[in-house]
């Protein structure tokens, strides 16, 4: 795996979000917190989850020790609220693969898992994983928007290819 593949799934994951969160502006705000059988407990609850790992997995990657404190539905009650974070983490992350090098994707990262144990992975492999990560949120996320009448339609990689 190289740079220019790491940076293209990561186009392809912000492309595959934009339509998860096109969809979302659509819902009403009771929809957007309903409880659901998703994983996270509502569409609002995947999302934020979704976000929080993506936030973990870029201060990991860049060598920082992640905050403690994960953000949660709470902290991002409003669609709106998450929106606007949400576009400061994609620069935050489109910032960080700029500085990368193809040198630095081969290289092991330490790190430690949020219940402190330690681990240590390609860099390219915890990237890969960020996007992978993604495409389980969106598919329960799409879920939910689909049974509020708001489909956010083909999230398939072919479909970003042919765009």
């Amino acid at each position: 795996m190289n740079l220019e593949d790491i940076r293209f799934l990561s186009e392809y994951h912000a492309w595959a979000n934009a339509k998860i969160l096109a969809s979302c502006a659509r819902v009403t705000p009771e929809q957007y917190a309903a409880p659901t059988q998703l994983s996270h407990g509502s569409l609002c609850g995947t999302l934020v989850h979704a976000l929080a790992v993506e936030v973990l997995w870029r201060q990991r990657c860049e060598g920082n020790v992640p905050s403690a404190a994960a953000l949660t539905a709470y902290d991002l009650a409003t669609f709106e609220e998450l929106q606007s974070c949400w576009r400061k983490e994609e620069e935050a992350m489109r910032a960080y693969l700029e500085r990368l090098t193809d040198a630095a994707l081969k290289q092991p990262k330490a790190y430690q898992t949020t219940s402190g144990l330690p681990h240590k992975d390609t860099l390219w492999q915890l990237l890969a994983h960020v996007v992978n990560h993604g495409t389980q949120c969106r598919s329960e996320a799409a879920v939910a928007l689909t049974a509020y009448g708001q489909s956010p339609g083909d999230l398939d990689m072919l479909y970003f290819f042919r765009r």
